[in-house]
């Protein structure tokens, strides 16, 4: 049986299912929505929820009828528009949890780990009380433990800036677990400050990580706030075509200095595929597949293929050529598949096994006949040759997909809002 209390700790609703009053899942709940009043507690105006494909909606606190240990009933019309944060909006979990207070008693700083949320008279949900982890006491007459908990009110408390590198921080370590583009959402759904902070805060892989599954807004702007020399760093962590596709986007000046300041070697790989026309071949492929010389073993090939950095589609094949093994390579021989390696005994060489009959692509090819070969003969990985038949690249198939969706794939879905059906009381 449903109960709708009056009072509600926002730690015990994530992750919550919810539903529409015919029993429809809508998604379920990764946060809350508060405006701030100054020195008066937040109203709480709403909450957000992750519907299929990743997307996070507003649902006002309005819409909202049952709140219970397992589900929240939300009625009316729901709009699936992406949420952005606006004005004085504030999300409860992402920038209030782990924000550092002072207790107005004297006895030190503590830093917030749950908020209540309390339902007035008149319907409308404000911040009431406050769990908190004491840090340390100021007071010498009192004997307080580090790590102790307690709930204070909102108004036994002065806040801390929302905004300190304490909080970023906290957020970054209890969010390490995420896949980068789950990250990558989270930051997308940030007000332009934050989305900063946080960025700021990772580390140059992780960064580099995400902001590969940022749109191209969201990565000028991280970049262009990062000093220049981290900048330079965190492109050399991006895969060659991102980092390239990354610059292209920027001033001819920044782009220029960038470019200098990188690993000479990585500013090669990048400077290449800038080079090329766009909508070619050569234009989104990876400059660093997994390059062997016929003599190899299929335990050498393998021991490759194991590397924690590459992708599974880069994984799934290996390229065979002559030496040098670097792009442009000496002359490309062939590609071996992983699953001729699985079949194969670990002294074989892969020069009697490679597959002469797939014929790669050139550099100069569309896009849409690269694509077309993938379909056709089932790859998730093709080589690319140069005119002197040289291994330059190989491209996969999420190189394509990255190409043919539209620039604002990420946040096209946002562009026509679809309408929940009416509950009983819409």
């Amino acid at each position: 049986m449903s109960t709708n209390p009056t009072r509600v700790f926002i730690a015990r609703l994530l992750g919550l299912d919810v539903f529409d009053p015919l029993g429809d899942r809508l998604g379920r709940l990764r946060d809350a929505v508060a405006l701030e009043r100054g020195r008066k507690p937040p109203q709480v105006v709403g909450i957000v929820v992750e519907v299929p494909g990743k997307k996070r909606v507003f649902v006002p606190m309005t819409r909202i009828t049952s709140i219970d240990a397992g589900q929240i009933i939300c009625t009316g019309l729901v709009n699936l528009r992406r949420f952005e944060q606006r004005g004085a909006e504030i999300l409860m979990v992402a920038e209030m949890f782990d924000r550092r207070v002072t207790l107005a008693d004297g006895s030190g700083d503590a830093t917030i780990e749950d908020i209540a949320m309390e339902k007035s008279r008149n319907g409308d949900w404000f911040v009431s009380q406050l769990f908190v982890r004491r840090g340390y006491s100021s007071s010498p007459l009192r004997s307080l433990r580090r790590n102790e908990t307690l709930i204070v009110d909102w108004n036994d408390v002065q806040q801390g800036e929302p905004d300190e590198p304490q909080a970023a921080t906290a957020f970054v370590a209890s969010h390490e677990d995420l896949k980068p583009a789950d990250f990558a959402d989270a930051l997308h759904d940030m007000s332009d400050k934050r989305r900063i902070e946080i960025a700021t805060e990772l580390q140059d892989k992780r960064l580099a990580d995400v902001l590969q599954e940022l749109p191209d807004d969201d990565q000028v702007q991280i970049l262009s706030a990062l000093e220049i020399e981290r900048a330079a760093d965190v492109l050399e962590e991006m895969d060659p075509d991102d980092a390239a596709d990354l610059l292209a986007e920027l001033p001819e000046e920044q782009k220029e200095e960038l470019l200098q300041r990188m690993d000479p070697e990585e500013a090669n790989d990048v400077r290449r595929l800038m080079e090329y026309e766009e909508d070619t071949a050569g234009s989104i492929m990876t400059p660093v597949p997994v390059i062997l010389p016929p003599e190899a073993t299929v335990a050498e090939a393998l021991a490759h293929v194991r590397r924690e950095e590459l992708t599974p589609a880069l994984a799934s094949a290996i390229f065979v050529c002559r030496p040098p093994l670097e792009t442009p390579t000496g002359r490309y021989l062939g590609v071996v598949h992983i699953q001729q390696l699985l079949r194969f005994p670990p002294p074989e060489a892969l020069g009697n096994i490679v597959d002469t009959d797939l014929e790669p692509v050139s550099d100069q090819a569309d896009v849409s006949e690269v694509a077309r070969m993938l379909a056709t003969y089932n790859l998730n990985a093709l080589g690319v040759v140069n005119e002197d038949d040289r291994l330059v690249g190989a491209v996969t198939v999420d190189d394509v997909l990255d190409h043919l969706l539209p620039d604002d794939w990420r946040a096209q879905e946002d562009a026509d809002p679809v309408i929940r059906k009416a509950g009983p009381h819409g």
